[in-house]
C-alpha cells in the first residue's frame, strides 16, 4: 500500500523544511493531486522562523494547489491557554517573534534543551485547536502525519512512545518509505547533490543551508552553527538576547546569547565545527520532546 495514501482525518504537520514539504509533495501525488477534505495541511509560525521558511511554505501551498493552514498560538483567557489561535497567512505572520514572546511573558522563563514547550504550546497546542475548530476533533481522534526519515529512527520511537502516553495517533510515511537524507536533496536539487552546480528538480527551492534550519537561532543547533549564524545575520540573536534579559534566564545553560555574540566578536572566522550537528533540518515540530507541557 503507497505510504502517501493518508486516510482522513488527518493532521499534515508541515514544519516548513525540505524534508516535510517532500512529504507533503508526495502525499498530494497520492491522492491524484487534491487532498480530502478531512486531511489538513498545518504550518505553524512562532515568529522567529526565518523569512525564507515563510516564502517557501507559501510557494509549495501556491505551486502545489493545496490549503496550507497557517497557525499562531494565542493565549485564550477563556478557555485555557493551550487551546487558542489564530489562522494568519503569509502577509499577516508574525515576523518578530510575538507568539513566542508571549508565551515566555506567560511562563516567565525561557525554554531551554530539557524543557523544550516552545514546541509544544506554539506548534503542537496550536495545530491542536486547528483540528478541533475545522474537524471539532481532539487528539488521538485523527493521525497525525509527521515528516521523520527512515535514518531518524531513534526519534521516531520516542515520538511513538509519547504518542501512546499521550492517547495520540502518528504516522510516519517518509519512514514507511524508508526514505533518507540523500533521498531529499535528490528529489530538489538533483542527483548530483551539489547546492550551487545542480537543477532544482522542483523549480524552487527552500534558500537555506541544510544546517540553518527554520527557528533562527534555536537552542537546539549546535553552538558552533549558532555562532555561524551570529555572524552572518548580526541582527539575528537581538530578540534573543532581550528575552534572556528581561527574564534573567538563558535558552542554553552553557552561553547565554550575549556571549556567543562577544565570542563571534572576538573570533569571527574561528567556529565549533565539531559540535554535534542536527541530521535533519531541526525542523521544530512534533517530534521534539512534549514532556514538559507546563
Amino acid at each position: 500500500m503507497n505510504p502517501y495514501l493518508i486516510e482522513g482525518p488527518a493532521l499534515i504537520s508541515f514544519s516548513g523544511g525540505r524534508t516535510s514539504a517532500y512529504m507533503l509533495y508526495q502525499i498530494i501525488q497520492a491522492h491524484g493531486g487534491t487532498l480530502p477534505d478531512d486531511v489538513i495541511v498545518a504550518f505553524a509560525n512562532t515568529g522567529k522562523e526565518r523569512e525564507e521558511t515563510l516564502r517557501f511554505v507559501h510557494e509549495c501551498g501556491s505551486r502545489w494547489g493545496v490549503k496550507i493552514h497557517w497557525v499562531e498560538w494565542r493565549p485564550d483567557n477563556k478557555e485555557s491557554k493551550y487551546a487558542a489561535f489564530e489562522e494568519v497567512g503569509f502577509n499577516s505572520a508574525s515576523r518578530d517573534g510575538e507568539p513566542f514572546k508571549a508565551l515566555i511573558d506567560i511562563k516567565k522563563r525561557m525554554p531551554n534543551t530539557f524543557q523544550r514547550w516552545c514546541t509544544t504550546f506554539l506548534k503542537i497546542y496550536a495545530k491542536d485547536a486547528l483540528m478541533r475548530a475545522k474537524l471539532g476533533l481532539e487528539p488521538g481522534q485523527y493521525t497525525e502525519v509527521i515528516g521523520l526519515r527512515y535514518d531518524e529512527g531513534l526519534r521516531i520511537f520516542k515520538g511513538m512512545d509519547r504518542a501512546n502516553l499521550d492517547g495520540r495517533r502518528v504516522a510516519y510515511p517518509l519512514s514507511k518509505d524508508q526514505r533518507v537524507k540523500g533521498d531529499i536533496f535528490d528529489f530538489w536539487w538533483g542527483i548530483s547533490r551539489q547546492r550551487h552546480n545542480s537543477y532544482m528538480p522542483r523549480g524552487f527551492d527552500l534558500d537555506l543551508d541544510p544546517w540553518e534550519g527554520n527557528c533562527d537561532l534555536c537552542f537546539q543547533k549546535g553552538k558552533g552553527i549558532r555562532k555561524r549564524i551570529i555572524r552572518d545575520n548580526p541582527h539575528i540573536p537581538v530578540w534573543w538576547h532581550e528575552r534572556e534579559v528581561e527574564h534573567d534566564g538563558w535558552f542554553d545553560s552553557r552561553d547565554r546569547v550575549i556571549q556567543l555574540v562577544e565570542q563571534v566578536r572576538r573570533s569571527p572566522t574561528l567556529f565549533d565545527e565539531k559540535e554535534e550537528d542536527m541530521e535533519y533540518d531541526v525542523e521544530c515540530g512534533s517530534h521534539c520532546a512534549t514532556e514538559d507541557a507546563a
